[in-house]
């Protein structure tokens, strides 16, 4: 019993990587249809959170499931109750993928970024981007040494929000308050996006450690 209980636990960290992947898919995707106006890849991008949104809900169903049967303790209560709080990390990962990717098809067939902007926010999606695809890792390999300095990393993206703000409050703006609500958005949405993967990541830490990692 016990031994088919752990392999329950495996499974729902097998699970939680994969969700990891199908995120980096959709923040990927949603990047590319926001810098092309590809409305296709946009649409793909929305109805595809329903699949992430039916891992999640697997996730839970197998883990309220152990809660209730197996009576866990210590340590394996520890990665059901994590398991929980990273599922519902991820799921919100997804959405924020399709924000981005419904700003995206709002400008269809314009661009939603201007030509100026697109420096920065395209460093800002590739950063959010390298975070989940780092998690995945993370997850997979339990890695508390990444997963800290993935939290350290993540003033990058702190510094690339700061600056988006800069040059959405030049004097040189000539976009309009439409464009100008839309680079704050998809700021925000890249900035929480990062924001999550930090906080899956100081989740496994606290799985192997029983600690969270000290806030700066």
């Amino acid at each position: 019993m016990r031994e088919a209980f752990h392999d329950q636990l495996d499974g729902i960290f097998a699970d939680l990587s994969e969700i990891c992947g199908q995120v980096e898919v959709a923040v990927r995707e949603a990047t590319k249809a926001l810098m092309t106006g590809d409305v296709h890849t946009a649409d793909q991008v929305i109805s595809g959170d329903k699949a992430i949104d039916a891992a999640r809900e697997r996730v839970d169903d197998t883990a309220f499931a152990l809660l209730s049967l197996q009576q866990p303790v210590a340590g394996d209560l520890r990665m059901i109750v994590s398991a929980l709080r990273m599922v519902s990390e991820l799921e919100r990962m997804g959405d924020l993928s399709v924000h981005v990717a419904k700003i995206a098809r709002l400008r269809v067939p314009a661009v939603a970024v201007p030509d100026e902007l697109r420096p920065t926010m395209e460093r800002m999606a590739e950063t959010a981007e390298d975070m989940v695809r780092r998690v995945r890792g993370i997850i997979v390999d339990r890695d508390v040494e990444a997963a800290i300095e993935l939290g350290r990393d993540d003033e990058v993206m702190d510094q690339l929000r700061r600056r988006s703000f800069t040059e959405l409050l030049s004097t040189d703006w000539q976009h309009g308050v439409e464009a100008a609500v839309d680079i704050a958005l998809l700021g925000r949405y890249y900035e929480r996006i990062a924001d999550h993967s930090v906080s899956v990541a100081n989740r496994v830490v606290f799985v192997v450690t029983g600690d969270l990692p000290p806030r700066d």
